[in-house]
């Protein structure tokens, strides 16, 4: 018996060693990162965290970074970040993978290749209405300090690169305030595009045009992100080759999608979805061109674009009848 008393003795010794190990580790790492915040630039500077959605782990919010607020506003914040959300959100998450909600736009982030996986916005044509009080010349590209700095892209990624910062969710579509207008130049927000010809020229057409469905649709939703797909060498086999720029090694996507869904005031809803390839694109070429079925981006995504719809409720896709 003494012989399995000391046996087990030993076991609870090394288990307790053991557990010790990881509970220090663990301590270890979360004071080295909170070190790191506390020698950035931002020290000073109270960040927020909050859940952006009641549903799992993958799921938090980003918030601006701004002075500490009463315990009565943060709730009523909290509240009406949810409420939107929701509201944005309507018909589904493509994915869920470190989602972050801004108070006008959702997105999906990808670690790996520094840019999102995914946009989701709400738009009305009372939400895009002028507001003198909201002015883009007056907003900067800053990186996301909800990110972890590991993962993040910087501003000076893109310098030198040749390539614009390009909004996923257009600065354009978020007029109700000016802070709306702020949260859309986070760098999360942001992919490498070509500048003329794409940014600048196509890609913004397909914006203007999205935001013209508002006179058509009472409410139109639209998810934006990024393609890396396969070509053909010239041995025959297909890659997925891309370019990153910066000491992050932010990833410039092959191409951009955007999948729109419009609900039209007796409840029909009809989906449009485009791929533009991000080079320079003849600006006489009519948007029509660039029409995909919706499953041929969502197989290349790895994503399911408005779960929460039946594909045979939908009246009309690419303005061709289901029927």
């Amino acid at each position: 018996m003494s012989g399995m008393r000391q046996i087990v003795f030993n076991l609870t010794a090394l288990t307790s060693v053991g557990m010790g190990g990881w509970y220090l580790g663990k301590f270890s790492e979360q004071r080295r990162y909170s070190k790191d915040n506390e020698t950035s630039v931002l020290s000073a500077t109270h960040i927020r965290s909050m859940p952006g959605l009641p549903l799992f782990g993958t799921v938090s919010a980003a918030i601006p970074l701004t002075p500490a607020e009463s315990d009565h506003d943060m709730g009523s914040k909290v509240s009406s970040t949810v409420t939107r959300v929701s509201q944005i959100m309507k018909f589904g998450f493509p994915g869920l993978d470190h989602v972050r909600s801004y108070e006008d736009f959702v997105l999906s982030y990808d670690r790996r290749n520094r840019v999102a996986h995914w946009v989701f916005e709400h738009l009305t044509k009372e939400r895009l209405q002028y507001n003198k009080e909201a002015d883009r010349s007056k907003c900067e590209f800053k990186p996301d300090q909800s990110i972890h700095p590991f993962f993040r892209s910087e501003n000076t990624d893109y310098k030198g690169s040749g390539y614009d910062r390009g909004h996923l969710a257009a600065a354009g579509n978020h007029r109700v305030n000016q802070k709306h207008v702020e949260q859309t130049f986070f760098l999360t927000n942001m992919a490498p595009q070509v500048g003329k010809g794409f940014n600048r020229d196509s890609w913004n057409r397909l914006e203007k045009h999205v935001r013209k469905l508002t006179n058509v649709y009472k409410d139109v939703y639209v998810c934006t992100g990024p393609l890396y797909l396969p070509k053909r060498e010239t041995d025959g086999k297909k890659y997925v080759r891309y370019e990153v720029i910066g000491a992050n090694h932010v990833a410039v996507p092959t191409h951009f999608y955007k999948v729109i869904v419009g609900e039209t005031n007796d409840g029909k809803l009809e989906m449009e979805a485009f791929v533009m390839p991000n080079t320079p694109i003849d600006d006489n070429a009519p948007l029509t061109n660039f029409q995909v079925p919706p499953d041929s981006i969502e197989r290349a995504a790895g994503l399911l674009f408005f779960d929460k719809i039946s594909r045979n409720k939908l009246s009309k896709v690419n303005g061709k009848n289901t029927s």
